[in-house]
This record gives C-alpha cells, structure tokens and sequence, in this order.
C-alpha cells in the first residue's frame, strides 16, 4: 500500500527558513500531481503549493515568492522550501499525492510554527 511520509517541520522564528519534505513509499505505478497542504487550528485545509509531473506548478498567493515546490520523479519525493516565514504560516503541513491507478493519498502531517 502506498504510504506518504512528511518531514522537517519545526520551530523557527520570524524571517527563518524551514525545507519540508515527502516521500511516497509502497506500490506506485506512478505518481500524478503532488500537493502540500496545511491547517491551521480552527481553519480549513487549504492548498498551498501544487505540483504537476512536468514540473509545472501553482502557489497560493499567500505564498509566492516565499515558498519552492518541487519534486524528484524519479525518488518519489516532494519538498517545500519555505523562507521568510510569517507567524500567519503556522499550520499543520499535509502532503497529497494522485496515482495513476486508486485514491489520492494523504501524509500524516507534520508541524510548522512560526514565533518568536
């Protein structure tokens, strides 16, 4: 079964940097659109940065020019560089991925927070 798996969040202050990251693991035909993902306590999830298999892509305004999807085919891995965070990006970080064949799948999550 395939698995997501997200890693490097964490604590930083305002200004910092943190690089998240995705790994999809299991029985993969392949690998359509990939996606990050976050909520926030009391919000809905929202969609953060998508990614396509030829590498073209599609930000929130809320963080472009802030934040780089990007994606190793070949690895199966997605990360989300993510410089000059604001407290406003403390959210809980979720990666998506659509297969070739099945339902998307969901990571478990992993948290980012943004305070002084």
């Amino acid at each position: 079964q395939v698995q997501l798996v997200e890693s490097g969040g964490g604590l930083v202050q305002p200004g910092g940097s943190l690089r998240l990251s995705c790994a999809a693991s299991g029985v993969i035909f392949s690998i359509n659109t990939m996606a990050w993902y976050r909520q926030a306590p009391g919000k809905e999830r929202e969609l953060v940065a998508r990614i396509f298999t030829g590498g073209r892509t599609n930000y929130a305004d809320s963080v472009k020019d802030r934040f780089t999807i990007s994606r190793d085919n070949a690895k199966n891995t997605m990360t989300l560089q993510m410089n000059s965070l604001k407290p406003e990006d403390t959210a809980v970080y979720y990666c998506n991925a659509a297969f070739s064949i099945g339902p998307s799948r969901w990571g478990q999550g992993t948290q980012v927070t943004v305070s002084s």
